[in-house]
């Protein structure tokens, strides 16, 4: 009685109330980027022409793929449809070299019987940002002129070129994206959005951790009274705790995992924090 279709436009609301259901952030200006960046790659869980299920592809360029957005109505759960709805993704990405995705403890266990493995460890952390509670820093906003030197730097630590995504950020939240340079060099730079319940900052791409310090200063100045969350990755351990020590709490974990060849690594101990696990 489940059929499986690719997701189109009018679907949008539907993801979004599957969105809330879930009580994920997403807004629906996220489902149209992905629905613009892989047109005709993200598929749908229908049941009497009602949405109960979606999941979402992006190529990144010739590098590698992720999937994301791996949604089942509370309803239709333990029905097997999110595993269908992976397969179809792999399906779609079956020429792919390597296709990644970040796995909540209980995906994992689906994902390793799909021949995936781990990567490295990530924390969901979150906070209320208090007022007046960072000291000025030594970040800049990013001006529409840096994105092309931005998205080179981000390119090699990254790992494959994400332009369309990171000049979507930028257009959405100009005022969450900030920069640091020496002389015409970038050595980091952050980026965020907002969503239904808090602002997401990432991706936080730095030469160092105190680099990366500066601009999560940044950009939680932005942010006063507003619930705040941070996809970091666990290589810095000072990291993780300079981030307890002004607030953040630990909220749940994830693993990025990896299908394939997994060639193209780029440096993910200059990774502090991801978009998200929906984009990676």
């Amino acid at each position: 009685m489940i059929k499986y279709r690719t997701m189109t436009a009018v679907d949008i609301p539907d993801g979004i109330k599957l969105c809330r259901k879930a009580k994920w952030n997403q807004l629906e200006a996220d489902w149209q980027i992905f629905l613009q960046h892989s047109p005709g790659a993200c598929m749908v869980a229908t049941f009497q022409d009602q949405i109960v299920g979606t999941v979402t592809t992006i190529r990144y360029g010739y590098s590698f793929s992720w999937i994301g957005m791996v949604l089942v109505d509370p309803d239709f759960r333990r029905q097997g449809i999110g595993q269908k709805l992976l397969q179809q993704a792999l399906q779609i990405l079956q020429t792919e070299e390597t296709v990644k995705l970040d796995a909540t403890t209980q995906g994992r266990e689906v994902y390793l019987k799909l021949n995936f493995v781990d990567e490295y460890r990530l924390s969901r952390m979150n906070m209320i940002v208090v007022e007046n509670l960072f000291n000025p820093t030594t970040a800049r906003p990013i001006l529409k002129e840096d994105l092309p030197n931005l998205i080179e730097f981000d390119s090699n630590i990254f790992g494959a070129n994400r332009s369309t995504l990171l000049q979507w950020m930028w257009e959405k939240a100009p005022q969450l994206s900030f920069l640091i340079e020496d002389g015409n060099e970038i050595k980091g730079y952050s980026m965020g959005r907002y969503g239904h319940d808090f602002i997401h900052i990432g991706p936080i791409i730095a030469e160092n951790t105190s680099i990366a310090k500066h601009l999560v200063i940044a950009a939680l100045s932005k942010c006063a009274g507003s619930p705040v969350i941070l996809d970091v990755l666990h290589f810095e351990s000072g990291w993780i705790a300079w981030l307890r020590e002004i607030g953040f709490t630990e909220q749940r974990n994830f693993i990025r995992m990896f299908r394939g060849t997994n060639r193209f690594k780029g440096v993910p101990e200059n990774q502090f924090a991801i978009i998200g696990p929906e984009f990676g």
